[in-house]
């Protein structure tokens, strides 16, 4: 991607129900870091996360907590989801809450303007919904209930009773779409990603779509149906319209225009959602669909999906407290491949923050400007003529910045990491074999000590522009001590660009190091 193009990326819409667990904060993590790599690339980004108020899990809860309901996702978003944002030190651009008026004004027009071209027709409507997914479950996710649920049908997510409803609804003619749908996905192989998502969803349109019920009337916490303020819109539809809404469909067309489309990041239990209703919609109303839908795996914890009644549910903060932000945007960046299921163990990320972090790219740090301390003065010195062995080292730097442009591309952070720290084994490798402090003691190798720290230095500041979308806090210390201020700031530097080597000045001056990571005692 050029720079300078519309990036706009989104984390799923979050159902604020419960508090946030660490799985809500790698997909946000990961967002986040996808989009300040494009911003710092130049590219006219914009990342868009929150939270999905409507709906009758939402309405039951703040009755068992007697508040009205919007008293309680108040509270709760307040309380929980903004915190989390600080917590993981994510840089998003807007945050959209479904009960804003700005939402409900544009998706009444959304919805009138499928209406009007004939997509919505009046039916009657009986099966099991279970109120925990929100949603009118279909058969393979129906399982036989056992123990005191025995001889019941229960959800195969949630493992509860589900509820027999018969209304009068309002549907969507989504049965019309399927083979519009499946010529998307042919002409646009990477519409959908992983492939196996990809696959997953053809699959499943393949067996022909159902209409799909897109009014509740049996409960009024939503936004009023335009033409009959009897219903309210159904949650899931009116979640997934917060994409556009908060871009500016049926408000600003300017900025609608300059965003959309976007690029949406979900769990991949919600990606039918994402990839079938959600463009059939789009399509429905004569509106652009997404450039890509990315759904990524499970975070597991002892093996299991984490769930708030299985108690598996880990709070961000609990991590952030003992590691720091930077270190829990590291761990869920790099330790999971972007799209598969990953597994979160605490002896895990104490070993990687230990030796990946601490050992690695922070003593690298710290050691290289002591050096520049001790033997120049806390100047960068002037480097002499360059060996095969700095040579190779300013090559690695610029394969690793274009080989992480390119993962990034692919929405594979996890991928550009394993590039970039290619540099920070190298370096590491590179001071052992050149063995600066033998060189001090040798006035006749002056000129080749400051080549050395002069490559140790200008390795460093490529990795802190390269890192920053990652860790933030880290590099920026590391930026500060570089004395590459002088450049400007550090998320100002065009991170295409962080490859080409000898920007940092000769002369700069660095300013002693605490460490970047200190220890922690992970008990």
């Amino acid at each position: 991607m050029t720079s300078g193009g519309s990036f706009y990326i989104t984390t799923p819409i979050y159902y604020p129900s419960d508090v946030p667990h660490i799985g809500h904060g790698y997909t946000t993590v990961a967002v986040d870091a996808l989009a300040r790599w494009h911003r710092q690339a130049g590219d006219d980004t914009w990342m868009l996360t929150g939270t999905d108020e409507h709906g009758q899990k939402m309405m039951r809860a703040a009755a068992a907590n007697g508040v009205s309901p919007q008293e309680w996702v108040d509270k709760l978003v307040a309380n929980e989801w903004f915190p989390l944002l600080e917590t993981l030190n994510v840089a998003n651009d807007d945050f959209i809450r479904t009960t804003q008026e700005r939402h409900e004004e544009s998706v009444k027009a959304f919805i009138q303007a499928i209406y009007d071209r004939g997509y919505i027709y009046a039916g009657e409507y009986e099966a099991l919904y279970c109120v925990g997914c929100e949603e009118f479950k279909p058969e393979s996710e129906i399982v036989q209930g056992t123990g005191p649920f025995e001889g019941l049908k229960v959800c195969a997510i949630h493992s509860k009773p589900l509820e027999l409803l018969h209304e009068k609804n309002y549907f969507f003619k989504l049965s019309e779409f399927a083979d519009d749908l499946l010529e998307l996905y042919r002409t646009r192989p990477d519409f959908i990603q992983p492939e196996s998502a990809r696959n997953e969803v053809v699959a499943f349109v393949q067996q022909g779509l159902k209409d799909l019920s897109i009014s509740r009337s049996a409960f009024d916490w939503g936004i009023p149906v335009p033409w009959d303020d009897s219903h309210v819109i159904y949650v899931w539809v009116d979640a997934l319209l917060n994409y556009a809404t908060a871009i500016g469909y049926g408000s600003d067309e300017e900025n609608f225009a300059r965003r959309w489309p976007g690029y949406h990041v979900v769990g991949k239990d919600i990606l039918r959602f994402h990839a079938v209703i959600w463009p059939a919609m789009l399509m429905a109303a004569g509106v652009e669909v997404p450039r890509g839908v990315f759904a990524h795996g499970w975070l597991l914890v002892g093996g299991e999906k984490m769930s708030k009644s299985k108690a598996t549910g880990i709070a961000p903060a609990t991590l952030v407290d003992t590691f720091g932000s930077d270190a829990y945007r590291f761990y869920f960046s790099s330790a999971i491949a972007f799209g598969q299921d990953g597994s979160f163990s605490w002896e895990d990320m104490a070993a990687r923050y230990q030796a990946e972090l601490a050992n690695g790219f922070g003593n690298l740090a710290s050691r290289s400007i002591a050096m520049t301390q001790k033997y120049f003065g806390g100047a960068a010195p002037q480097p002499g003529d360059y060996t095969d062995a700095d040579l190779a080292i300013q090559e690695l730097v610029a394969e690793a910045a274009t080989s992480a442009d390119a993962a990034v591309e692919r929405f594979r952070m996890d991928q550009a990491i394993d590039e970039i720290w290619k540099v920070v084994d190298a370096l590491n490798g590179y001071i052992t074999e050149s063995e600066p402090w033998v060189l001090a003691k040798d006035e006749t190798q002056r000129d080749r000590l400051a080549t050395v720290l002069y490559t140790c230095l200008e390795g460093l500041r490529a990795l802190a522009v390269l890192l920053s979308p990652v860790m933030p806090d880290a590099t920026g210390k590391l930026w500060g001590a570089l004395g590459a201020s002088a450049l400007g700031e550090l998320g100002a530097q065009p991170i295409r660009e962080a490859g080409t080597w000898g920007v940092l000045p000769v002369g700069a001056e660095t300013e002693k190091l605490q460490p970047l990571f200190p220890r922690v005692d992970a008990e």
